[in-house]
This record gives C-alpha cells, sequence and structure tokens, in this order.
C-alpha cells in the first residue's frame, strides 16, 4: 500500500477523529460517522493502480458489514476494495486526509 504524500500532525489527526465520531455512542454510529466525513471530503472520481493495472475510485460506500469500501471501475469492471487497503495515488485527492485519520483510528 502506497502512503500518501503528506504526513499529518498527531494533534490533527486526533482532532479529525474526535470530529468524525463526536456524538456517536456505539460502533456503527462510529462508522456512519467515518462514511459521512470521508464520502463528504474525499474528491472523486480519482485515479488508482490495482496490483498494477489502472482503476478509479468512483465512489465510497459502506457494506453490509459496516466497513467503508472504495469501489473501484476498470471498463465495465467494478469492485469494492476496503478503504483500509486502498492504494492512495501521488499525488493524493482532495479529502485523503480523512481516509488517513479512519486508519489511524482503526489501529
Amino acid at each position: 500500500m502506497k502512503k500518501p504524500s503528506f504526513r499529518l500532525s498527531k494533534k490533527t489527526l486526533e482532532a479529525m477523529i474526535e470530529e468524525a465520531t463526536v456524538d456517536c455512542y456505539n460502533e456503527s454510529e462510529q462508522a456512519g460517522g467515518w462514511f459521512t466525513m470521508i464520502e463528504e471530503h474525499l474528491k472523486l472520481p480519482f485515479e488508482i493502480k490495482i496490483l498494477g493495472a489502472p482503476a478509479s475510485v468512483v465512489r465510497i460506500d459502506m457494506d453490509q458489514t459496516e466497513h467503508i469500501v472504495a469501489v473501484c471501475r476498470r471498463g465495465k469492471h467494478r469492485q469494492s476494495i476496503p478503504i483500509l487497503d486502498l492504494p492512495i495515488p501521488s499525488p493524493p485527492p482532495a479529502g485523503t486526509e480523512w481516509i488517513e485519520a479512519y486508519r489511524r483510528w482503526k489501529r
């Protein structure tokens, strides 16, 4: 997985985590908070490489198990990839910092 070409301070990441999860009382609500923040801030579509092949991230979704996924398209084919496993291109698209904050929170 390629790391984004920016570094956020611990203080900034903690503030983003607080913003995404404020007023959330359980894991389901927290997942919804993260989904909302990523969906609102991430500039779509953007190009990535998956297993060496180019693809486009066309939308963000939540699967049945409440995991946030990136819906990727290559030609007629679509595939959902967990946002935690999504390779981030360089330069990263606007809003990628929310993925980074989510990854930190999930650790």
